[in-house]
């Protein structure tokens, strides 16, 4: 029999971590899981490489920084830096957090909650939901690519191999130029494709700069503009692989179009095409979500669904709580007299550990 926690938090990023910090100075028992190889890991994959780091307080906010130690420095250092720091701190402060946990499901059992991984089984009286919103999408067609936000964590496993990389934002071409200058300094002739399902790219100045420098140095990049992924598909030797097609030619007759198509072992294939919020997560705990319209709703997108939870982030399961920006960039906020009023919720570092103190100081109450 596992033991049972007093508190299972979900995510090591900054509210994750903040309840972590929480829990150990009230001498609870407690675990934070994070899928990923490090704290902070969806920032890591989320901020542009050297993108500043900022201390922001929203402007209605009176209340200094939640937790001091986990306070971005007011000289507004690179994310890197931070993360090192964070890292350091935790390590120092001893916080109870196992990487390599990637979330599956969260069932009741009675008074206690029952969180599977995919590798152990946790137990625990409450559990706080930290888990961002930055889920990558996939592509929606047969087979798996891998589908990443911006790092790579292997890039020499693409050395000698022919690559694909989808997506037309910074996120996709972070991950060429990488790609590329490992190719390029191992002397492999294989290129790199970037393929984009529209005709324009968009990408910033300083990442376009880095990938111009990179095919000045001799990079193997070849541009698919109009690259649509069409079919997952599984070749005469077993392989997944998938078939992409560009736009086809304007000189059509009789109706029959010309496509100009190209096949990918799926292993090969790496997908930057966007991430999402948890909202499915949130529909497959049974997690209550309102479908937001034009009368309720001020912030949130029409139809999109939204969160509902107390005024102390617990949602509709008692002993279940969501914080961070798996809330943003609104959650409905249900009240003791039943009303209910969507509220706005910055996707802040601030706003993120000040969730945990609020999550946690419910809990060490009941």
């Amino acid at each position: 029999m596992p033991d049972i926690y007093d508190i299972v938090i979900i995510g090591a990023g900054p509210g994750g971590l903040g309840a972590g910090i929480k829990a150990a100075d009230a001498g609870k028992s407690y675990i934070v899981l994070e899928k990923g190889k490090r704290v902070l890991q969806g920032i890591i994959d989320s901020y542009p490489r050297g993108k500043k780091v900022y201390p922001t307080i929203p402007k209605n906010e009176r209340d200094p920084f939640p937790i001091e130690v986990l306070m971005p420095p007011e000289e507004r250092i690179p994310i890197e830096k931070y993360v090192e720091q964070i890292e350091a701190s935790m390590q120092l402060q001893q916080i109870n957090i196992k990487f390599g946990e990637n979330f599956e499901s969260l069932e009741r059992d009675n008074s206690k909650f029952i969180i599977k991984t995919g590798s152990s089984v946790y137990i625990a009286r409450n559990v706080i939901l930290s888990f961002g919103s930055n889920i990558p999408n996939d592509l929606g067609v047969y087979g798996e690519a891998r589908t990443v936000a911006r790092n790579l964590e292997n890039t020499q496993d693409y050395i000698g191999v022919t690559t694909l990389v989808i997506g037309g934002g910074n996120a996709a071409a972070d991950i060429v130029a990488a790609l590329s200058k490992v190719k390029r300094e191992a002397s492999d002739p294989k290129p790199v494709y970037w393929g984009h399902t529209k005709k324009k790219f968009k990408i910033n100045k300083d990442t376009a700069r880095e990938l111009g420098e990179e095919i000045l140095l001799g990079g193997q990049i070849k541009i698919l503009q109009g690259a649509i992924p069409k079919i997952g598909e599984v070749d005469t030797e077993g392989i997944d692989r998938l078939y992409i097609h560009q736009t086809p030619s304007p000189n059509a007759q009789d109706d029959v179009f010309m496509y100009q198509g190209m096949s990918f072992p799926m292993k090969n294939v790496i997908a930057c095409v966007g991430t999402h919020g948890p909202s499915a997560i949130f529909n497959k705990l049974n997690l209550q979500q309102i479908t937001c319209t034009g009368e309720i709703c001020k912030i949130a997108r029409e139809g999109e669904q939204v969160l509902l939870l107390t005024q102390n982030l617990q949602t509709s399961v008692k002993g279940v709580y969501a914080i961070g920006g798996s809330i943003s960039p609104s959650y409905m906020e249900i009240h003791p007299e039943g009303t209910i009023k969507e509220k706005k919720h910055p996707n802040l570092i601030y706003t993120a550990i000040k969730d945990a103190v609020i999550a946690m100081n419910e809990i060490l109450q009941t």
